[in-house]
């Protein structure tokens, strides 16, 4: 059972009627409008810990896309518009390995995102009637295995609010680098975006989240990356997509993009 999985009596998301139900979403709710994200650490219990990342490291030595690519901080095959200045547009590097949503049938990961009381509970904390898991069976849910020299570099999501699941740190590197509230959809800020991609920001903030923390922010208006993994040990992360839209779906090109095929693994 999924609540066997989950520290409910701290997070209490099969009861928001409860005092401690409506508590956990008031609370919730304020940090991301105050701070553009927040935490909930111990998320998952110790042992469904151990036991996600057990089921995922072979799949992630064996089955897993190979990702590496340059692409810019929007990851789009076309500029935004207007258009941004070159220095907007540089090219970054990111790399990691990752398991699609039908790769992880069966798994504990994927009972933790199909379970409704999450979708529920960050419909309330992100204040709409209507919030859907994604539709893609490729996009839906993501596992990324970042290891020696792979990152993430600097990008924006599509999403408003973009949800993770923390499942295993790595030894040394693996830092998550956020700027809140870079841009907005009436200002792209272009010259702000050039002057993080040069150094030159000094509202950067990093944050250390352990192992089983899930954690929510604003990813389309905050530019965020990860530093580079070193060591062995290699940064799991599950990537859980909740929309809007209840049949909301990547085109072809952006799966053959970011997972090197365009169709589900059959069976």
């Amino acid at each position: 059972m999924t609540t066997e999985l989950l520290h409910i009596e701290r997070y209490p998301m099969h009861a928001l009627e409860s005092a401690a139900g409506q508590a956990l979403v008031a609370g919730s709710r304020e940090r991301l409008q105050t701070r553009g994200s927040f935490n909930l650490p111990g998320f998952l219990q110790p042992r469904a810990l151990r036991d996600c990342v057990a089921e995922l490291q072979p799949l992630l030595a064996s089955t897993a896309y190979r990702h590496a690519q340059d692409h810019d901080i929007y990851f789009s095959k076309t500029p935004p518009h207007p258009p941004p200045p070159a220095e907007v547009l540089k090219k970054l590097t990111s790399s990691n390995h990752t398991l699609t949503c039908d790769q992880l049938a069966g798994t504990l990961i994927r009972q933790i995102y199909e379970w409704r009381p999450l979708c529920d509970f960050l419909a309330r904390v992100f204040e709409t009637s209507h919030l859907y898991p994604m539709a893609d069976p490729l996009a839906r849910l993501n596992v990324m295995g970042y290891g020696s020299g792979d990152r993430l570099n600097w990008h924006f999501d599509r999403a408003k609010y973009t949800v993770t699941l923390l499942l295993q740190e790595a030894a040394r590197g693996g830092v998550f680098e956020y700027r809140r509230n870079l841009r907005s959809d009436s200002d792209p800020n272009y010259s702000g975006v050039a002057r993080l991609l040069a150094g030159e920001d000094d509202q950067i903030e990093t944050f250390t989240v352990r192992a089983g923390t899930l954690s929510v922010f604003a990813g389309r208006y905050a530019a965020h990356s990860i530093t580079p993994v070193e060591g062995e040990t290699m940064r799991i992360i599950a990537v859980l997509s909740f929309v809007d839209e209840p049949d909301y779906r990547f085109s072809e090109q952006d799966r053959r993009q970011f997972y090197g095929r365009a169709e589900p693994v059959p069976g």
